[in-house]
């Protein structure tokens, strides 16, 4: 139990739009989506196709949102989908999403068809944060009308290509700003009490406990493990809470609670998290584990198929 008071807001009480325009007026912009996303997609155009699919319009600032697609598509291979910066904050996600498409995309594209959207929630980039503007989580928001824009319009986007989605990774990341700022700032909105919960010291996923892949979790794992280390169970035998079905995995249903992963449907799903804040690792190792974890799940995908 943690009784550190969040300085908006009422204990007990939920946010009502005063604190919620409270919160908002706090934000600032810390880095820039343009430099650090868009500016990168052109040297992408040989291997993609760059399609906008969106334009998220705050008060602040307006967003256009793109994905990448494969301009080798063949309706005859499998689909890839790759997704970064659904919580805006977590950026290896997003420079992960990126460096595979510049590095090793190449390679996947013999076998795969690939679409990749790089930066889902780009205002939470920019001012690092877990949620959007209105105070939405959109890795909470992947369900029928969505409260989050984000959410929305990459699920349009995806449902309108109509195609079957074989594998999808969303790259995430688990940081210490989860315990210091991010949960307690949830407590607060919802008028709850914040329970401080251990950050796992290292890499794990996530699996749907509806359909674990354990073998294609268990590549990912075993693939990253030679980056970064994998994150190990608390005292209670478990990593964020949950028991670990696996080394490195834990699973959730992420339908239930709305995550990115869920809603393609995909047979090979996971979703990473990345600890960038252990003194074990830095920016860089970060950006190449989540390279590793996509490339290691399309391999053991490949492999299976080709026998």
């Amino acid at each position: 139990m943690n009784d550190y008071l969040y300085p908006i807001g009422k204990p007990g009480k939920k946010w009502g739009t005063t604190e919620k325009q409270t919160w908002l007026k706090q934000q600032t912009i810390k880095r820039s989506y343009k430099t650090e996303v868009l500016d990168k997609l052109p040297q992408l155009k040989t291997l993609f196709e760059i399609k906008q699919y969106g334009e998220l319009v705050y008060e602040a600032s307006n967003y256009t949102l793109f994905a990448l697609h494969s301009r080798s598509w063949q309706d005859k291979k499998p689909v890839a989908f790759i997704t970064g910066g659904v919580h805006g904050y977590e950026t290896s996600g997003v420079q992960g999403a990126l460096r595979f498409a510049a590095t090793e995309a190449e390679t996947h594209n013999k076998n795969f068809n690939i679409i990749i959207a790089p930066c889902v929630s780009p205002w939470g980039y920019e001012t690092i944060n877990r949620w959007n503007p209105d105070t939405i989580d959109p890795n909470r928001s992947f369900i029928t009308n969505s409260p989050a824009k984000e959410c929305e319009l990459l699920m349009t986007y995806i449902d309108a290509l109509n195609v079957q989605i074989a594998a999808h990774l969303d790259l995430h990341e688990t940081t210490n700003s989860d315990r210091d700022e991010f949960e307690p700032a949830l407590a607060a909105r919802d008028g709850k009490t914040h329970s401080s919960s251990d950050i796992p010291n290292g890499f794990y996923v996530v699996c749907d406990a509806s359909k674990p892949a354990k073998m294609f979790q268990a590549d990912v794992i075993k693939g990253v493990s030679k980056v970064t280390p994998i994150a190990q169970a608390d005292k209670d035998a478990m990593i964020i809470g949950r028991s670990i079905l696996q080394d490195g995995v834990v699973c959730y249903q992420p339908d239930a609670l709305g995550r990115c992963a869920s809603f393609t449907g995909a047979p090979y799903s996971t979703t990473t998290e990345m600890y960038p804040d252990s003194p074990r690792v830095d920016d860089e190792i970060c950006i190449q584990a989540q390279v590793k974890a996509v490339t290691s799940g399309l391999d053991y995908i490949r492999e299976q198929s080709s026998e």
